[in-house]
């Protein structure tokens, strides 16, 4: 209760912001020039918010898209307030594995740094779908294909650090809604990836978003073992302010929509955690940690659960690897069966 009236009222937190604070706001005493930024979904909402102001901060930037177009009316945006901005627009389509791998040698061609990355992009399938490696597409979209990318892009992250001196940043995007999800994940992946019997785009959305979490945790323990100077960490922006459209009437009703508007938060307001995660200096050597309305939070049950995050890892290991054969989740399934990812 007490945290929901801190929310609305927009009262800071230790960091000194809170739910009202926005992404030029946290940002506002960060000089980023020097920096390279990769964003995932940085053609529309929160992603390009937060691309628009990195721009601003001085970071070139890396933009990822499936639709290239898209891209380059989103880089045309922001020229069109910061001409000086350095951006580049790539290829990515996150549910295809192949499609990461491409995108990394690309970007690898290009031999440019990298300092931070936010792994942003997602999306809620309302109906079931299969990726082009026989993964469930939310699944794959959210939490998979930023998994691979992240593999792959981090001996740069590290080689950046060391020679720079700077510490790299990974973000991870994920929800409050993480902790809806009950059940065993692998299981429930497994079970709508053969078909959509068991699928519920709520709950598949849900997991997704606990697996970034998940991620984080076992990301920030590999990254303290190997003493990188990066660090990973994950945040929920918040829920992004739509139109309301339903039929309104009565007192009752007009309260309601009152209150729920005030719990929901601007596009700049969204973007705020993230902006405020991948650059404030106040964080630095900060990780494995999850943040909110850009302060330390607490996540589910499941979501601080160092075995789960340990099996999610095995597991995505085997799928990144195995995903490009037949008979992915026959081998997937052996493994499960098995207990093999509890190892």
């Amino acid at each position: 209760m007490i945290g929901t009236v801190k929310h609305l009222i927009g009262s800071g937190g230790p960091s000194g912001f809170g739910s009202r604070s926005t992404a030029e706001h946290v940002t506002a005493n960060c000089v980023l020039r020097s920096l390279t930024a990769i964003i995932t979904g940085a053609t529309s909402g929160i992603g390009a918010e937060t691309a628009r102001v990195l721009a601003k901060r001085g970071a070139r930037l890396v933009i990822p898209a499936r639709s290239l177009k898209t891209a380059e009316e989103t880089k045309s945006r922001i020229l069109s307030e910061f001409p000086d901005a350095e951006i580049i627009v790539m290829q990515l389509d996150l549910s295809s594995l192949a499609s990461v791998r491409r995108f990394v040698d690309d970007f690898e061609s290009l031999q440019l740094p990298l300092n931070i990355l936010i792994n942003n992009a997602g999306k809620y399938a309302q109906k079931h779908a299969i990726s082009e490696d026989d993964v469930e597409m939310t699944f794959a979209t959210n939490y998979l294909g930023h998994f691979l990318l992240t593999k792959l892009l981090l001996k740069n992250m590290i080689e950046t650090a060391e020679q720079t001196g700077v510490q790299g940043r990974i973000v991870n995007v994920t929800s409050v809604i993480h902790s809806w999800f009950s059940g065993d994940m692998l299981q429930y992946v497994a079970d709508i990836s053969r078909n959509n019997r068991n699928y519920d785009a709520t709950r598949a959305y849900a997991l997704s978003k606990l697996a970034n979490v998940l991620h984080t945790i076992e990301l920030s323990r590999i990254l303290h073992k190997m003493d990188a100077n990066v660090t990973a960490n994950c945040v929920h922006p918040g829920i992004v302010r739509t139109r309301l459209t339903r039929d309104r009437d009565g007192l009752i009703t007009d309260l309601v929509f009152f209150l729920t508007s005030k719990l929901l938060k601007s596009v700049p307001q969204a973007a705020a955690t993230t902006c405020y995660v991948a650059t404030s200096p106040r964080l630095r050597n900060v990780c494995g940690k999850y943040f909110s309305d850009c302060n330390e939070a607490r996540t589910s049950k499941s979501g601080s659960c160092n075995l789960k995050a340990q099996r999610l890892w095995t597991a995505s290991e085997l799928l990144v690897t195995a995903a490009s054969t037949p008979n992915v989740y026959q081998t997937f399934n052996y493994f499960l069966t098995n207990d093999a990812m509890y190892v």
